[in-house]
């Protein structure tokens, strides 16, 4: 059976890298007003950097962050769908575009410390793909650095899949909103995959109800270690 593990930041990054001045170009969905469960929030972790909004003539409505009424928001949202990949969850927040603005410092070949902005030096993710892994989809980022010497950065688009088995959530966490789809709780500490939910094809994902939680299979994880790409931790999670 294929052992899945939660990909995490480390505790102190090697490098000194900083996207703190990047952006996504086209900007992305607005945060919502929910009339049912009375929640104003953005809660996406996920970027489209393969998503170009040029053709689209109301591209400034995704400029500016501001939450919207929930109808409004699902007027953007459906905009948007055509133009993302077949099951994109589209969550207010999410983002659209590559990566522009300013990098600063060094970067390690894996680099997750923004969720929302997984880059990885292309040589890595080449070598990554070389060795088999699957579903890791590069795309090239705009960004602009001031020391001469630096990586080539793609970002990755990573989608949501699979999801958190019932019996490490809350008993007492509150209903998804039926609505807006809001979850009302926090993450676990102790997580346990649903296994009828994993993906049987892809070797990095996220999670469809946290989007800000990777997950990655073994083959990933040897891969990663056998290529010295160190600059990640990774917990080995039980399915049930």
């Amino acid at each position: 059976m294929t052992k899945f593990y939660w990909l995490q930041e480390p505790k102190a990054w090697r490098g000194t890298g900083d996207l703190s001045r990047a952006r996504h170009k086209w900007g992305g969905l607005p945060g919502l007003q929910c009339p049912e469960c009375g929640a104003t929030w953005a809660g996406s972790a996920t970027a489209y950097p393969s998503v170009d909004l040029s053709s689209l003539p109301q591209r400034t409505a995704f400029e500016e962050a501001r939450p919207e009424p929930f109808d409004e928001f699902v007027r953007l949202r459906e905009l948007v769908r055509p133009l993302v990949p077949p099951g994109a969850q589209l969550l207010p927040g999410a983002e659209f575009g590559p990566l522009v603005g300013t990098a600063t410092g060094t970067f390690s070949p894996i680099f997750f410390y923004f969720v929302q902005m997984p880059v990885m030096h292309r040589e890595a993710l080449e070598k990554l793909q070389a060795e088999g892994v699957r579903g890791l989809k590069g795309f090239p980022t705009e960004l602009r650095f001031r020391q001469k010497n630096h990586p080539e950065l793609v970002e990755l688009e990573i989608l949501p899949h699979g999801r958190l088995h019932i019996d490490c959530l809350p008993p007492d966490r509150p209903p998804r909103c039926l609505k807006c789809g809001r979850n009302g709780f926090k993450r676990p500490d102790d997580l346990i995959l649903d296994a009828a939910s994993l993906p049987e094809n892809l070797d990095l994902f996220r999670l469809t109800d946290f989007e800000a939680t990777f997950i990655c299979t073994e083959r990933f994880v040897d891969a990663v270690r056998r290529l010295e790409l160190h600059e990640a931790v990774f917990r080995e999670l039980p399915l049930r």
